[in-house]
């Protein structure tokens, strides 16, 4: 008997073909999490609800397709059990469970507005232009102005996503200086930082709309008499003499030239040659790349028009400035710390 050595399948090709239906199906599997925190899963689920029935009952959706959803998130590790034993909770649903720390608020974001901006990506990837703005008819941070849920969501899941936060003082010895945090938002950072270190001055610097959420969290975690807050577009000016300037995930929505100004800025602000200025974000490469980065450069690519950079690029965005980076640290969901010095003129 012959063999039609075509008609065999190939184990790779097999393989291949799985990898392709993860990739292509990673949507679907987004927006199940994505409703399973818009109908409150976890919460019913950690309060006892545990069965089809009631999770219908207490969400007010049919039962056959919360039977069919629970199947699916059962099987992709968010919830354990079954609809004869029970469902229980995991480490996954106890993230999205409702309190300061949940991912509940970027489940939400990512699953409405930014799902629909990356309904766009084609547009974005071919004209290198947000696809939000396409979804939405307005740039982001627009909208976000004038959508208070949508401005909160954001916030906090900007907040969320900070688990690398409370390695910073770890990577750097604070002690006795004043810090200041440029573009800080709401101060969970700067705060983290103070709470840390308790002989540590803090200076929180952003535009003026976030100085009453930025007031009422550092009043609670740290208290305003080692706090000074100042209001301010960081493009035009920072406030001087800092021992440690901080820039956190802020440089991404701006072009190179925007950057060397306010490291411009940053050096002439800087209290002395034994100032600092520390960088965290994550940084992008062109060889051997890794997924996380990667796909976050191109959200925001989607989502803002930004980009996040490789190290080669900002270290020279940083010497132009006059300023050059004495060491790095590795930190927590792939983010690097820089830590940079005003860089001392050469003697021949």
């Amino acid at each position: 008997m012959t063999v039609d050595v075509q008609a065999t399948p190939n184990v790779a090709d097999v393989q291949a073909t799985r990898n392709v239906v993860d990739l292509i199906t990673g949507g679907w599997r987004a927006q199940a999490l994505y409703t399973a925190v818009k109908l409150e899963l976890p919460d019913h689920i950690a309060a006892g609800r545990d069965s089809g029935a009631e999770l219908a009952k207490a969400t007010g959706a049919n039962e056959q397709g919360i039977h069919r959803l629970m199947r699916l998130l059962v099987a992709m590790g968010v919830f354990e059990g079954s609809e004869s034993t029970g469902y229980r909770g995991t480490p996954v649903s106890a993230a999205l469970l409702e309190g300061p720390q949940s991912l509940r608020d970027m489940c939400l974001l990512y699953g409405e507005e930014f799902y629909s901006a990356w309904g766009h990506a084609h547009h974005a990837i071919s004209t290198e232009s947000s696809g939000f703005e396409v979804a939405y008819g307005r740039p982001l941070y627009d909208y976000l102005g004038k959508d208070a849920a949508t401005a909160r969501r954001f916030q906090h899941t900007m907040n969320a996503a900070s688990m690398f936060f409370h390695q910073v003082p770890e990577v750097f010895d604070f002690g006795g200086k004043t810090v200041v945090d440029v573009g800080g938002g709401g101060g969970h950072l700067l705060a983290t930082i103070l709470g840390a270190v308790p002989d540590a001055r803090g200076v929180l610097f952003d535009l003026e709309h976030m100085m009453p959420k930025a007031r009422e969290h550092l009043s609670a975690a740290v208290g305003l008499d080692r706090v000074e807050l100042v209001g301010g577009n960081m493009f035009e000016d920072v406030p001087a003499g800092g021992d440690v300037y901080l820039l956190c995930r802020v440089l991404a929505g701006h072009d190179d030239e925007a950057v060397v100004g306010l490291f411009e800025s940053l050096r002439r602000a800087m209290a002395d040659s034994s100032s600092r200025l520390l960088i965290l974000d994550r940084f992008v490469e062109d060889e051997d790349p890794t997924v996380l980065p990667a796909l976050w450069d191109l959200h925001l690519l989607v989502t803002t028009g930004g980009e996040h950079r490789t190290l080669d690029r900002i270290t020279r965005l940083l010497n132009r400035a006059g300023l050059e980076i004495a060491r790095t640290a590795e930190l927590p969901s792939e983010t690097t710390a820089l830590i940079i010095a005003p860089r001392t003129p050469s003697h021949s």
